[in-house]
């Protein structure tokens, strides 16, 4: 959102659909000059507009969030492809812009991962990481998500790319269900991690910190012996230091040291441009 010299305001584009998510009222006189803009560079049948929640609460100069600054409003998610996979984006009601398209090349990297693996894919949201693995060859993967709505939109993009075989679903808290998945004794080549934002303000950046502890911890109960952890962090205002030492730490106090594969960040479209532009961090480890 900063990073591009056009703070507080977002666009993202699925297929004949662009979404401009606008974070700061600044921009409401503006948005006719922004849908021009696009207009003349993208061929795009329609432009959604979706405001924050700050902005929501003030007055939006007569503008409904989810409706079509240009051509119509749709009534039926867009359906897109990410990286060969098909996916859909509810770009009227669904979360941010419908879709995580930060994510779209780490997604690619545990897809080369997942043959023959097992993948317990928490945070699942929409099934970005769910479908990728399973397209990679996994024997089984499992969606884990509060929203229930998330984890049905990920089962229909499962079945439009012919996975849904492989796929199951729990609805629950992350944190409790990967307990409760090591109680039962489950265990899993592949865990996935991939946790909303932690830390909003300074002060919640060491609560953070302990969350993403106690994340790994229960990643790597169940995870097999020299599985693979894939774990993430979109938390600006945890710097990507102090997020690798957080992972690499628990684990070593779980007796589960990390032998680190990679340490990945945002996708050629995501600049950093400021100290805490690289809000993205992700690491690889074989446990």
């Amino acid at each position: 959102g900063e990073n591009d010299g056009w703070p507080g305001l977002v666009v993202d584009r699925y297929a004949e659909v662009a979404v401009i998510k606008v974070y700061s009222a600044a921009w409401l006189p503006h948005l006719a000059t922004v849908t021009g803009l696009l207009t003349r560079r993208f061929d795009v049948d329609s432009i959604i507009v979706r405001f924050s929640r700050e902005v929501k609460r003030g007055a939006t100069l007569g503008l409904v969030d989810g409706s079509a600054l240009h051509g119509v409003t749709p009534t039926e998610p867009i359906e897109f492809l990410e990286n060969g996979l098909l996916f859909e984006a509810d770009v009227v009601r669904g979360q941010k812009t419908g879709h995580f398209l930060d994510q779209r090349d780490n997604r690619a990297r545990v897809r080369l991962l997942a043959g023959g693996a097992r993948v317990l894919d928490v945070f699942a949201c929409t099934g970005g990481f769910s479908v990728a693995t399973a397209a990679g060859g996994a024997s089984s993967v499992l969606s884990v998500d509060l929203a229930e709505a998330a984890l049905q939109t990920a089962a229909r993009s499962m079945e439009r790319n012919g996975l849904g075989s492989v796929h199951a679903t729990t609805t629950g808290d992350a944190f409790e269900v990967m307990a409760s998945l090591a109680a039962a004794h489950r265990r899993f080549d592949v865990v996935v991690v991939d946790p909303p934002s932690f830390a909003r303000k300074a002060t919640e950046v060491t609560g953070a910190l302990q969350a993403y502890r106690r994340l790994t911890q229960l990643a790597l109960a169940v995870l097999e012996p020299g599985g693979t952890l894939v774990q993430s962090s979109c938390s600006s205002r945890v710097v990507a230091a102090d997020f690798f030492e957080a992972v690499t730490a628990a684990a070593a106090s779980a007796a589960r040291p990390l032998r680190s594969v990679e340490h990945t960040g945002h996708a050629v479209d995501h600049p950093i441009g400021f100290a805490f532009g690289g809000y993205l961090k992700t690491i690889f480890a074989v446990a």
